[in-house]
C-alpha cells in the first residue's frame, strides 16, 4: 500500500443506487486493507472547519490557569480541559511510555440523555454534563457546532458502512438515537525542549469506538497509520478533507474483517514553530445499550463469531478500565 486512499463520498450522499454501490465498495476495500480513509464531499464546509480551528487556537493561547478552570473534577474523565502531558494513549495497549505531548478539550453528547439511562448507573459517566469553555468569545459555539456537524456526518458514514457490509442502508441508524460520542479538540504545541525517550505527541494506539472522524491543520509532526506489514504511513489530507479510521468496536462488529489500525502522532524537530497543529476528532459511540454482536454478513459458511455479544457501553467501559489500569 502506497498511501491512505481518498474517497469522494458525495456520490453516495447525492447519487443513485449505482453511485452508492461504487462508493461503498471503495470504502469496504479501505476498511479491509488499512482501516483508514480520507474523505472529500462530506458536506462540512471549509469555513466551518477554519472557524473551529481559529477559535480552538484562541482557546489554547489562554494562560494555563484560565484553561484549567474547565478541568473535570468528577468521575467523567472525558469532559473539559486536560493539560499537556497528562494522558498516555499508548497505555491503552498496556505499553509503559511517557505522557503525550498534547493538550485537549473533550465534549460528550450535546443532547441530555441522562434521564433515559437513570436506572443504569454504569451509564452515568457516558452521559455526564459537559464542561465547555466560554472564553474567548465564540469558542463554545464553535465547539458545539462542530460536534453537531460531525454528528450528522457520522450518520451518513454509517449508512455507507451498512451498504459496504451488504446490509440495509439504515441498519445502524436505530442504534444512534442516544449515542455517547466524544469530541476531542487536541492541540500539539511546538516543542521547546527535547522529549523523553519514547515520548510522542500521541503514542501508538487504536481507537475504542465504531469509528473516528478527524480534521487537522497542517504542521510537521503529524498523524501516521501502521500498514499490515508494519510500515508507518503519513496521513495527509488536503485542506477541507477529513480522515476516517475504524475503532475496535467496528472490528468486533465485523468479526475482524475490517481492521482497527494502530496509529500515532510523531514529534517534530525542537524549536520548529511550524509544527504547531490542531486535530479535531469525533469518536463515534452508539447508544450505551446498543447490542454489538457479529454482523451476519461477516460470518462465512461454517464460521463462528470471534467475539461474544456485548453492549456498546460495556465495550467502551472495558477499554477505558484497561487503559487506566495500564496507566
Amino acid at each position: 500500500m502506497d498511501g491512505i486512499p481518498t474517497i469522494d463520498i458525495a456520490r453516495f450522499l447525492n447519487g443513485d443506487a449505482g453511485d452508492k454501490r461504487a462508493v461503498a465498495d471503495q470504502v469496504a476495500a479501505a476498511c479491509r486493507d488499512i482501516g483508514f480513509l480520507v474523505i472529500a464531499g462530506h458536506g462540512i464546509t471549509r469555513e466551518t472547519l477554519e472557524r473551529t480551528f481559529e477559535r480552538s487556537f484562541a482557546f489554547y493561547d489562554l494562560d494555563a490557569g484560565t484553561k484549567t478552570r474547565w478541568h473535570p473534577t468528577g468521575a467523567a474523565r472525558q469532559r473539559g480541559y486536560h493539560g499537556v502531558a497528562t494522558r498516555s494513549l499508548a497505555s491503552t495497549l498496556g505499553n509503559k511510555t511517557p505522557s503525550d505531548l498534547r493538550e485537549s478539550v473533550f465534549l460528550g453528547p450535546v443532547d441530555d440523555h441522562s434521564a433515559h439511562f437513570a436506572n443504569l448507573p454504569e451509564a452515568a459517566t457516558a452521559y455526564a454534563p459537559n464542561l465547555i469553555p466560554d472564553q474567548p468569545d465564540g469558542v463554545a459555539e464553535a465547539f458545539t457546532g462542530i460536534y453537531r456537524a460531525y454528528e450528522r456526518l457520522s450518520l451518513d458514514l454509517l449508512r455507507i458502512f451498512a451498504v459496504a457490509l451488504d446490509l440495509p442502508e439504515n441498519h445502524f441508524t436505530p442504534l444512534m438515537g442516544r449515542h455517547f460520542s466524544i469530541l476531542g479538540i487536541h492541540h500539539y504545541p511546538a516543542l521547546a525542549i527535547s522529549p523523553e525517550p519514547g515520548q510522542l505527541r500521541a503514542g501508538a494506539h487504536t481507537d475504542f469506538g465504531a469509528m473516528t472522524i478527524l480534521a487537522m491543520t497542517e504542521g510537521r509532526g503529524g498523524l501516521e497509520a501502521q500498514t499490515p506489514d508494519g510500515r508507518w504511513l503519513p496521513v495527509l489530507p488536503q485542506p477541507g478533507e477529513l480522515v476516517v479510521n475504524l475503532g475496535d468496536m467496528m472490528q468486533r462488529w465485523t468479526n475482524d474483517r475490517w481492521v482497527s489500525t494502530l496509529h500515532r502522532v510523531v514529534v517534530p524537530a525542537i524549536g520548529d514553530t511550524g509544527s504547531r497543529r490542531l486535530s479535531i476528532g469525533y469518536f463515534v459511540h452508539p447508544d450505551f445499550d446498543a447490542d454489538i454482536r457479529c454482523i451476519p454478513t461477516c460470518l462465512g459458511p461454517g464460521e463462528t463469531p470471534k467475539h461474544p455479544p456485548i453492549t456498546a457501553g460495556q465495550h467502551i467501559r472495558a477499554k477505558i478500565d484497561r487503559s487506566h489500569k495500564a496507566a
